[in-house]
């Protein structure tokens, strides 16, 4: 939920737990006006319609993914701003990968905010990446990791669709065993309290996500492992894709 304090209005972003959305937006004073689909996979758009029944709401989505989201009134593209309210700019940034048509959002540090903020649905998680499993592609999915993710502000905090940080970082210290960062992240993950997820920056998935740390020699001297036929100089690409293939299965 992402809300003006000005106006009190609010954007639910793939609101599949709807009722709990209304409910938080009337205990504290908000109005939902508007519904922002990442991607069409059920997961995400499947409280659309009840929300928008309840509210009123437009839905906002990838204009490629047209046809796939239920209720949905405009299409948009990378590069597109969404207002909430008159204090809340979101630019949205096309992320082909997971889907074909996937958007993330960026919140710049701007009033309240305290740096930028990312909302990435399942292109990126915390250590992690989105897989590809269902109308995806790897290879779109690379390129959207180096030449959009990448180049984000290392403050930019990240805010995936799911919390996948444990296992993430487990694969991450089973492809560099010496990753201390990722070492002690994952020990500091038995303090959380309650069910907030705990918040990454992009700085820092740098240090401990293996999609960022392709060059890596301990990553690549795995790779090679689990696959002998690989060069041994392979390029990012070629070290993305293999990886992604490996936590396919792992």
């Amino acid at each position: 939920m992402i809300a003006c304090e000005e106006t009190g209005e609010a954007l639910a972003v793939d609101p599949l737990d709807w009722s709990l959305c209304h409910e938080l937006a009337r205990a504290r004073g908000w109005t939902i006006r508007q519904i922002l689909n990442t991607h069409e996979h059920g997961d995400h758009v499947g409280g659309n319609e009840p929300l928008q029944a309840a509210t009123g709401a437009r839905v906002l989505a990838h204009v490629g993914a047209a046809g796939r989201i239920p209720g949905m009134t405009q299409a948009l593209a990378g590069g597109d701003v969404i207002r909430v309210g008159r204090s809340v700019e979101l630019h949205c940034l096309d992320t082909p990968g997971h889907t074909r048509a996937h958007l993330c959002l960026l919140a710049q540090g701007q009033g309240s905010l305290e740096a930028p903020a990312l909302i990435c649905g399942d292109t990126l998680f915390g250590a992690g990446a989105g897989n590809c499993h269902n109308g995806g592609d790897p290879s779109l999915l690379y390129a959207t990791f180096v030449e959009v993710l990448a180049r984000l502000p290392d403050s930019t905090r990240v805010f995936p669709g799911h919390d996948y940080l444990a296992r993430n970082l487990a694969f991450t210290l089973d492809r560099e065993p010496q990753n201390t960062a990722a070492a002690s992240t994952l020990a500091t993950l038995g303090e959380r309290q309650g069910d907030a997820a705990p918040v990454t920056t992009l700085g820092e998935e740098k240090r401990i996500n293996t999609f960022f740390r392709l060059t890596q020699p301990q990553v690549i001297a795995g790779l090679r492992a689990a696959f002998p036929e690989l060069p041994e100089n392979p390029d990012a690409r070629t070290v993305f894709l293999k990886l992604r293939e490996l936590r396919n299965r792992w």
